[in-house]
């Protein structure tokens, strides 16, 4: 159970009212995740654009990016992120294999030199925040400058979403049409 009470239309002030609404009208469903960071009026919209701009807006390869994303929820053990984030990966291109080798992905031939290159870029901001001079010039050699702050950028948010669900336990909506794509055990 959640840490926090999730934000209702009922309860919200007018401007996070009218942003549940605006997700509704578009067909998206309100998700636990924006039910609680929306528990702050002040913060919660600034984040949800954020995402948003990650999501939609960004130059670097929606593909690249879900391999980042399932990487730092494989890293933080964050259930909610991986799972919501596997259909996702699919639909941009990563493979089911890829999925399921992302645990040892360092020594899974599933992966591409420009997918090893993020991939290991992506655990040494999770697990180190600096990146040796080495990942990053690997980096480079496939990755321009925007996509390098890109991927930078949507590293650190996911990393800050999946620190967020986990300090407030959030579950997914329906935990047992999800049971399939919880995140595996980390591995050492």
């Amino acid at each position: 159970m959640a840490r926090v009470e999730f934000m209702t239309k009922e309860r919200a002030d007018p401007k996070v009212r009218e942003i549940m609404e605006k997700m509704e009208s578009n067909g998206w469903p309100v998700l636990n995740i924006f039910k609680t960071v929306l528990v702050s009026p002040r913060i919660g919209p600034a984040f949800l654009r954020f995402g948003n701009a990650i999501l939609e807006k960004a130059h670097l390869s929606p593909y690249l990016r879900e391999l980042a994303i399932l990487r730092v929820g494989y890293l933080t053990q964050a259930n909610y992120e991986w799972t919501q984030h596997v259909p996702i990966g699919l639909r941009c291109g990563v493979s089911q294999g890829q999925i399921d080798a992302i645990s040892g992905w360092s020594a899974s031939r599933l992966f591409g030199e420009e997918d090893r290159a993020v991939l290991q870029y992506t655990d040494e901001v999770t697990r180190n925040v600096r990146v040796s001079d080495a990942t990053f010039a690997t980096l480079r050699k496939f990755l321009s400058e925007v996509d390098v702050v890109e991927l930078t950028l949507t590293v650190g948010f996911y990393n800050l979403v999946s620190r967020m669900l986990e300090s407030m336990q959030v579950e997914l909506e329906d935990p047992e049409a999800h049971a399939a794509h919880h995140v595996p055990p980390l591995k050492g």
